[in-house]
């Protein structure tokens, strides 16, 4: 797909699923590899899509992975799904699935990780003021730090999303910095309803907090905002029920190969879904 098909299929197709994507997401999927995602047409009408990024040579992740309702059980899913994990070959491949579907991912070749939590709050007065002296917006810090710091945990390089993920309009990109060394970032962004979180990584849960308060002022009041948090990671849930948030949605990471060895106790909010 070129980038405006990835807007006005994918996207909005993951929109009308209820999946609330970003209201600026698509540039900074469609950087993270062009030619990772698909559609498919039938006549020249679109009836699926699906992404398959690749994140350099060893590593990659399936999201996006829609047919229109009115042409589900035809075959076309499965056809869109092949093309996707032959886009893929060769490397370890991650995807955040319906937990309901787990059974027909592992046909595949996938297996279960853990399950992802997506929390939802409203923006209260609970995000207390705190002091700014370690806060820092991320595009002042070195952008090689910045996607060290991030490779601790997520898979893979990802230098081309990030430099577009992080300057998406509307978005709050914050750090948490001492003695010159990055402790923790996060990133809030508007979306079809109210706001996302991610990613949000940090070294400890205070630090993590520090960030949630700091990230929760960029919004309205009594806007809703949400958090994609892995469920084996306790101080994540812990800091998603300390505020106050409850579970509304769950998905089950899967991957084809090892689970990558990552520091999932730091990983407070996923990036995204759809690309890890």
């Amino acid at each position: 797909m070129t980038l405006p098909e990835l807007q006005e299929m994918a996207v909005a197709w993951a929109a009308a699923e209820g999946w609330n994507p970003g209201l600026h997401d698509a540039p900074g999927f469609y950087a993270a590899d062009p030619e990772g995602f698909l559609g498919g047409w039938l006549n020249g009408e679109p009836v699926a899509c699906i992404s398959a990024v690749r994140y350099r040579p060893d590593f990659g992740f399936i999201g996006f992975y829609i047919v229109r309702p009115d042409y589900r059980g035809k075959g076309y899913g499965l056809e869109i799904w092949k093309a996707a994990m032959q886009h893929l070959e060769g490397r370890n491949i991650g995807l955040d699935g319906v937990v309901a579907q787990q059974e027909n991912y592992k046909r595949s070749g996938f297996q279960f990780a853990y399950n992802n939590i997506r929390y939802e709050g409203m923006n209260t007065p609970e995000f207390i003021p705190q002091t700014s002296a370690s806060l820092v917006s991320c595009h002042q810090l070195s952008f090689d730090e910045l996607m060290a710091y991030d490779r601790r945990y997520f898979p893979a390089d990802r230098p081309e999303f990030l430099t577009a993920w992080l300057r998406q309009p509307e978005a709050v990109a914050l750090a948490v910095v001492t003695e010159n060394q990055i402790q923790g970032y996060g990133m809030i962004r508007p979306c079809r309803q109210g706001y996302k979180i991610g990613p949000l990584f940090a070294e400890t849960l205070d630090v993590a907090e520090h960030l949630l308060n700091a990230l929760g002022q960029q919004i309205p009041p009594q806007a809703p905002y949400y958090l994609d948090v892995p469920a084996v990671n306790p101080d994540a849930v812990a800091l998603a029920e300390r505020h106050g948030m409850q579970p509304v949605f769950e998905t089950a990471r899967m991957y084809t190969g090892p689970i990558p060895e990552i520091d999932i106790n730091g990983v407070f909010g996923v990036t995204t879904f759809e690309l890890g």
